[in-house]
């Protein structure tokens, strides 16, 4: 399942953020890829020890904590602290999956249920640089406007093609959802959507909107885990 959300970040933030990320102290992407992911890795990428990373990142949590839609797609138990990449001069990212678990600055480990990218350059500012995830469909090329998020399972092959004119810089991130199955997951987003919907149409009240809304909860109850 890919979500795209619009306008996770607003024009005045996503301002703010380049100006910042222009003048950061990048670094070697492969120093948070894996074994296997450092063979395909060219980029560049902000140490998340960074003070410019940590307020960014600290920005963009708490965006997602008021982002309805993240929330009902992703139902997030952990985020990982947003890390910070750059594409430029044919950098690119070949074909690979996320690791597994991530280690949190607390030392915990996180299971990588979920994959994020929030694109911090506009698609017209740089050529290649798209996103490519691949699902039982086939291959999905993302490239969105600045401010805006795709979410998609971490188990999905990836890559990011080459950057060929102009500077792709954007924020990514992976979650530890409270319902592990992508496909139960998915059931619950459709049917959160379909309540909404509903709420539109007949109000909190009505004997359905009650009823359905019991059974969403009790399909969460049943698949979430604490």
């Amino acid at each position: 399942m890919l979500i795209q959300i619009e306008t996770v970040l607003t024009p005045e933030q996503v301002a703010r953020f380049q100006a910042a990320l222009d003048t950061a102290g990048w670094a070697d992407g492969r120093m948070t890829a894996g074994y296997q992911s450092a063979l395909a890795k060219n980029n560049l990428q902000l140490p998340d020890s960074d003070p410019v990373a940590r307020a960014l990142g600290a920005e963009i949590e708490r965006a997602l904590a008021g982002n309805l839609l993240f929330q009902s797609a992703a139902l997030p138990a952990q985020v990982f602290p947003p890390l910070f990449n750059r594409y430029a001069g044919d950098h690119s990212f070949g074909t690979h999956v996320d690791n597994a678990l991530r280690t949190l600055p607390s030392g915990l480990r996180l299971r990588t249920d979920l994959s994020a990218t929030l694109f911090l350059s506009d698609p017209e500012d740089y050529d290649g640089g798209e996103l490519v995830i691949e699902d039982v469909y086939g291959a999905h090329a993302v490239k969105l406007p600045a401010g805006s998020m795709i979410l998609y399972p971490a188990t999905s092959l990836h890559q990011v093609t080459p950057v060929t004119r102009g500077v792709r810089t954007a924020s990514f991130f992976w979650i530890q959802s409270h319902v592990r199955d992508d496909g139960a997951r998915a059931l619950l987003f459709d049917m959160d959507l379909a309540l909404q919907r509903l709420r539109g149409e007949v109000g909190d009240g009505h004997e359905s909107m009650v009823a359905l809304t019991g059974v969403y909860h009790n399909l969460l109850r049943r698949w979430a885990e604490a």
